[in-house]
């Protein structure tokens, strides 16, 4: 399968710069989204597809790597996954081979039997988003081996021998033209030994496919492509060795009145000409549960917002709370009793045109230019 590359996922050009490939991201987030499709598995593959292609792409380190490498540089042949914070596991191989011989042989196959980093994709509320959560996950991964304990042997008496391919190494070396590759090794997994005696639950590994669920805390103000990172809750390493992370990828669910722009939050607000022209008041519900009244200045234009300080989102790992904005539209009424319209009739026999001045200037401009 030929894997897309991750510009033309996002349909920017490999020069794009940051604000170019975050507009293209949203668009394409908000046009693939699972909700707005009913769960289709095709446009969730999409999806993720385009979050991940972002997630690199954003990050200065990790785009030069892919314009260098490719997804190469995120692979270490045992599922790493390119999101881990800190280091590229690509990158980890591609220094070990240029530098494996000055780095401490111990860890070289510690880090070869590390465990994969994991991804799992959480949808949230906004309301959930507003106060923080605690959610659980069910990840489906390997996990130490409960009959062995994390060993790889059948008993408990030393079960190991010194692997016989790479002499205890966890490396092996290949020729390519003129240079010399170090890989870890294939028959040990970079381990150095391997087991005479394996676990038949594990074979050997020390872990073994299991399921788990965990209760993890979603702190306050977190937003669409927040990532989370949870230390040791990925996959299992090879027969005690480290494991992984966990990284939750928050996305959120479309909320019925409230757009989200960071802290901000924005309601589209329909009100009648008549409350635009003499003024009033409006209710929002606010995020907290507690109501938000909002009042309409006369006179106000359709497109025009009002801003109500301090009742939008939280703020991520910091205090306060962003503004809660309402995007005024005002709606022509369009069925009319016979007395509304007699009344609006008279209004119109009194209008001078000043009530309205820039239609007045608008047509007064129209008038000159056709020379009339």
């Amino acid at each position: 399968m030929v894997e897309q590359d991750y510009y033309d996922l996002l349909g920017v050009p490999r020069g794009a710069d940051d604000a170019t490939i975050k507009a293209a991201y949203r668009k394409l987030a908000k046009e693939c989204h699972p909700d707005r499709h009913n769960g289709c598995s095709q446009q969730t593959e999409r999806f993720k597809a385009v979050s991940e292609a972002y997630d690199v792409l954003k990050d200065p380190q990790k785009r030069a790597a892919y314009d260098r490498f490719g997804k190469a540089a995120f692979q270490n042949g045992h599922g790493g996954d390119p999101f881990a914070e800190g280091g590229f596991n690509g990158f980890s191989d591609i220094f070990s081979t240029i530098f494996g011989e000055f780095m401490d042989p111990r860890g070289a196959r510690q880090n070869a039997a590390r465990g994969a980093d994991l991804r799992y994709d959480l949808e949230l509320t906004l309301e959930e988003a507003f106060t923080g959560v605690e959610k659980m996950v069910t990840i489906e991964a390997n996990a130490r081996c409960e009959v062995c304990d994390g060993r790889g042997c059948n008993s408990l008496d030393r079960c190991t021998s010194t692997c016989k391919m790479c002499g205890g190494a966890g490396k092996v070396r290949a020729q390519q033209g003129f240079f010399v590759v170090e890989r870890g090794c294939p028959t040990c997994r970079g381990a150095g030994e391997v087991i005479n005696d394996p676990c038949p639950n594990c074979a050997g590994e020390g872990r073994a496919l299991n399921q788990r669920t965990l209760l993890v805390k979603i702190p306050a103000g977190v937003d669409e492509g927040t990532r989370i990172r949870v230390s040791g809750e990925g996959e299992a390493g090879v027969r005690g060795a480290a494991s992984g992370d966990l990284y939750l990828f928050v996305h959120m669910k479309r909320h019925p009145i409230y757009a989200r722009e960071g802290t901000t939050l924005i309601a589209e607000c329909p009100v009648s000409f008549t409350t635009a022209a003499l003024g009033g008041s409006i209710s929002l519900p606010g995020v907290d549960g507690e109501k938000v009244e909002m009042k309409i200045p006369a006179g106000v234009q359709s497109g025009e917002q009002l801003r109500h300080r301090g009742s939008g989102m939280s703020v991520l790992n910091g205090r306060g709370r962003g503004d809660l904005v309402a995007r005024i539209l005002v709606e022509t009424p369009t069925r009319l009793s016979k007395e509304q319209k007699m009344l609006l009739e008279q209004f119109r026999a009194t209008e001078t045109g000043d009530e309205c001045p820039n239609a007045k200037s608008f047509f007064a401009r129209a008038r000159d230019f056709l020379g009339g």
